[in-house]
Parts: C-alpha cells; sequence; structure tokens
C-alpha cells in the first residue's frame, strides 16, 4: 500500500454523523484506524472494479466503452502499426 513516510495526496470525504460512528466502530472491530480501514476498503473496491490492471494502459480490453470507440475501420490502420 506504499510507505507512510512518502508525501501522498489527501481525500477528504463529508460523511453523515451515523457513517462516521459506523466507520469508527468498524475500524475499532478491526484495530485499525479509521484512515487505515477507509484505505482498505478503497482499495479493495478498485481491484474488484478495475482488476490488476489498474496502473495498465488504456486498452479496448480494459475498458469496453474505448473497445467501442476503438473498433472502427478508420483507426484499424493504428492496429497494424
Amino acid at each position: 500500500m506504499g510507505s507512510s513516510s512518502a508525501k501522498r495526496p489527501r481525500v477528504s470525504i463529508d460523511v453523515q454523523a451515523d457513517t462516521r460512528r459506523r466507520l469508527r466502530l468498524a475500524a475499532a472491530k478491526r484495530d485499525m484506524s479509521v484512515a487505515r480501514y477507509i484505505l482498505e476498503a478503497v482499495e479493495s473496491r478498485l481491484l474488484e472494479d478495475l482488476g490488476e490492471d489498474e496502473g495498465a494502459p488504456l486498452s479496448a480490453k480494459s475498458d469496453p466503452v474505448l473497445a467501442e470507440l476503438w473498433d472502427n475501420p478508420r483507426d484499424a490502420a493504428y492496429d497494424q502499426a
């Protein structure tokens, strides 16, 4: 998950008081900080949605919407290069 000493971008979200309470309880159940709990939850969801290839270049396989745009005779010339 990366070094804790490295400077990382910060992400902030606003949540309802009940959600904050539930986050704190869930994190405590796992003996984790709320930040670690949220980060692991987000990373798990990213893995689910993007798979292992999240750092890979965009391709027709990784993005079906782009596949539709790229799959046309005019752009086929680029596939031969």
